[in-house]
């Protein structure tokens, strides 16, 4: 974790139950704070020959303690370098003794 050069905020689209009208509501609910965290982006040259350019595409890991939980569907803000940025969860996380790897990609909504 000496390495987490980042923080991120975990987010889920729940049900939600208001107190007072006692009616339930989708509303995002912020599940973790301020977690340590570090991306990892790499670029993926796309091997096929074509007619037009190169198709590039960017594999974004996120590195963080193994003990977090993200549910698929969560919303991730991440804050490195001082740039924030919002993603979602793409995929199963690699477990390791030390951390947990999980591939993410841009966040466009809520499924």
């Amino acid at each position: 974790e000496s390495l987490y050069k980042g923080t991120c905020t975990i987010k889920e689209f729940r049900s939600v139950k208001d107190p007072i009208t006692h009616t339930t509501s989708k509303k995002e609910v912020t599940v973790l704070e301020n977690q340590k965290c570090r991306l990892s982006y790499d670029k993926i040259a796309s091997a096929n020959q074509t007619s037009g350019p190169a198709i590039i595409a960017q594999s974004i890991k996120l590195f963080i303690a193994p003990e977090i939980v993200i549910n698929p569907g969560s919303k991730i803000i991440v804050t490195q370098h001082e740039k924030t940025t919002n993603f979602a969860r793409s995929g199963e996380p690699a477990l390791y003794t030390n951390h947990q790897e999980i591939r993410l990609e841009l966040f466009k909504e809520y499924a």
